[in-house]
């Protein structure tokens, strides 16, 4: 295989997720992993042969700035990694392709869906997935039975979700949380399955974990489980809606049936976990990317494997601490037009 650089985008804390594609590289042919981020302070910046500064997703010079950079590095695969870049990296694919860059993204009509949390559940069940039962606030039953879930419409990491036990609760964070949903309470194991497609949308491989704890929406302990029923939920996902490259799908077992309450089409933040089981994403991308055939290999992976995380730092000299930038003066040093 030829050489493949990497783009990872927003890399912030994803020290080991940009770590997996630089030992992927090094197994299948080379490259280098390069990185943007806004802080010069994220850790990651300082795990990736080479990191750029860039300016929020939400900035009209953004998808610019990261041409620029693909340009600049010779971009062969760019990973997205954040939520809310997820519907402009898909509406940008052809864009990316003219410049030769393949955007591992899911087709927009899936990001767009999979970041409004209603719409999600409320597409799943229409299509005869097992989902939980969600409404807006102004659709709330007088009668439903309590307890119940509340969180933000789009969000991530669980910032603002809160289970509500009594009608005052209810009545209190039905308007503190912004433009909320209301879900049905599954008490019962959390897992989170971690899913690799192929370009073509065919699923490749499938490893549910348990989040047996989570700390600021993210697993802190967990196992892998090779439970038929998971999986078996993760092929009607894949079924229900198109996605390409990785997904992570939010559910728990909630009176003996899987239940899904939310999918996030990208790279989630236990997939160490996945890779250290053997089902290396990375590895798998990068093969796709070269053309060759990955035969699926779901179900295939080390069962009951536990990861407990830990705190690491970096420490850095005053003068370590930058991004490289990329303007006019950059661009023309590397002959960028």
């Amino acid at each position: 295989m030829k050489p493949i650089n990497v783009l990872v985008t927003a890399a912030s804390r994803r020290v080991p997720l940009v770590n997996a594609f630089r030992a992927a590289q090094a197994r299948w042919g080379g490259g280098q992993v390069i990185v943007t981020d806004v802080n010069a302070l994220s850790p990651a910046v300082y795990a990736g042969h080479r990191a750029y500064r860039v300016p929020l997703t939400s900035d009209a010079g953004y998808l610019d700035e990261v041409l620029a950079i693909c340009e600049a590095e010779r971009i062969g695969m760019l990973i997205p990694t954040i939520d809310d870049e997820l519907p402009i990296f898909s509406a940008a694919v052809p864009r990316f392709a003219e410049r030769g860059v393949r955007v591992v993204v899911s087709p927009e009509v899936t990001t767009t869906l999979c970041n409004d949390k209603y719409e999600t559940c409320r597409v799943l069940r229409e299509r005869g997935v097992s989902a939980v039962e969600s409404f807006l606030p102004e659709d709330l039953p007088a009668d439903i039975e309590l307890p119940l879930f509340i969180k933000p419409r789009s969000g991530r990491g669980g910032v603002g979700a809160v289970t509500v036990r009594t009608p005052r609760e209810l009545a209190f964070f039905r308007d503190y949380v912004e433009a909320p949903i209301v879900q049905r309470y599954l008490d019962g194991p959390e897992f989170t399955i971690d899913v690799l497609c192929d370009f073509a949308g065919r699923p490749l491989s499938i490893v549910p974990r348990e989040r047996v704890v989570v700390r600021a929406g993210v697993i802190d302990r967990g196992r892998t489980v090779n439970d038929a029923a998971l999986i078996d939920l993760a092929r009607a996902c894949v079924s229900a809606l198109r996605f390409a490259g990785p997904l992570n799908i939010q559910c728990r077992v909630h009176e003996g049936r899987p239940t899904v309450f939310e999918i996030n089409p990208r790279f989630s933040g236990g997939i160490p976990l996945t890779i250290e089981a053997g089902a290396d994403f990375p590895a798998m991308l990068l093969q796709l990317h070269a053309g060759r055939r990955v035969a699926p290999s779901i179900g295939r992976f080390r069962d009951q494997l536990w990861m407990t995380n830990y705190e690491a730092s970096v420490f850095l000299d005053a003068s370590r601490v930058r991004l490289e930038p990329l303007g006019a003066d950059a661009q023309a040093e590397r002959g960028v037009a």
